[in-house]
């Protein structure tokens, strides 16, 4: 199978694991950076065009379009999936992943439990909404930031004011969030594949830090997760529409509260966290979605019945 990884950088761990993964179970794999890719908007259909020259047939994709490119990211990747090449990662799963607000109240009507969480973009009727989502402190976090970027804890009203203030004066769409006390700035990290976890790890920020986030320096442990953490790991994932998915949960008396859903997990740190192979798994999903896809197609169309007559 021809088989292509969507990604800025050949060299970085998640990104060159897959290629290695891929290539051990005899696929031609190639690295495609999106922003070299140019998509042909027409009446007639045409691949994507690579460094200027039309894109060969792919038969799938993993797709690692970070965070800053998320919009033209996810064109390209809807011009593939056109073209007919497999995705693992939708284009609009993963928007809608980026979305926070949006992917927590699609979790939210499933049922699923998430953090009490406002959005707003002005100060007006905070002492409300600190009363809805508090007591303090209360999480406050930016729509579009990745690996802790953008979240911040405020203590007092005070600080919670000043932040509102100034995010929603540069044109910044704000979430507070309730601060889950019983985590005690912990989280569970689950990568999901398909429909099933395929390893797990828990992640504890470093002293003065609130973010469990490894890039900020949080440690991390092996965990092997009840079912019910695993379906509920799962399910987040079916709803955000992504084959391969980080899902971020707090542990509490109650069960699961999930925070969030990567598109994009890395491998690095579940990796080495969890002592397994991860990309290897990632690889095998795609190629029975692949399998599956062309059954499908092969499938005989069946015919329209013909319609009836209206009766005079």
């Amino acid at each position: 199978m021809r088989i292509a990884v969507l990604s800025r950088n050949a060299a970085l761990y998640s990104t060159s694991r897959l290629v290695l993964a891929a290539q051990a179970r005899g696929h031609e794999v190639r690295v495609l950076d999106p922003m070299q890719l140019s998509i042909v908007v027409g009446r007639r259909m045409e691949p994507p065009y690579f460094r200027g020259e039309p894109l060969p047939r792919i038969d799938g994709i993993v797709p690692r379009v970070g965070a800053s490119i998320t919009r033209y990211g996810t064109a390209v990747l809807n011009e593939l999936e056109r073209a007919g090449a497999v995705t693992l990662n939708g284009g609009q799963s993963i928007l809608l992943a980026r979305d926070k607000v949006a992917s927590l109240q699609t979790m939210a009507r499933a049922r699923v439990r998430v953090p009490r969480t406002v959005c707003t973009r002005s100060t007006e009727g905070l002492e409300g909404v600190i009363r809805t989502v508090g007591p303090l402190p209360i999480i406050l976090k930016l729509q579009h930031g990745t690996q802790g970027i953008g979240t911040m804890i405020a203590e007092s009203k005070a600080s919670l004011y000043a932040m509102v203030e100034t995010f929603t004066a540069m044109g910044q769409e704000v979430m507070l969030q309730q601060f889950i006390t019983e985590a005690r700035n912990t989280d569970i990290r689950a990568l999901v594949v398909g429909d099933r976890v395929i390893a797990a790890m828990r992640r504890r920020a470093r002293r003065g830090e609130f973010r469990s986030n490894l890039h900020r320096g949080g440690q991390s442990e092996y965990v092997k997760l009840s079912a019910r953490y695993r379906r509920c790991a799962v399910k987040a994932a079916k709803l955000t529409g992504l084959d391969v998915a980080g899902v971020d949960m707090f542990e509490t008396p109650e069960g699961p509260v999930v925070i969030e859903v990567n598109a994009s997990p890395g491998l690095e740190g579940i990796e080495t966290t969890a002592q397994t192979d991860v990309a290897t798994p990632i690889i095998e999903h795609l190629e029975a979605r692949i399998a599956a896809h062309r059954i499908k197609m092969r499938a005989p169309k069946k015919a329209r019945a013909p319609k009836k007559k209206p009766r005079r």
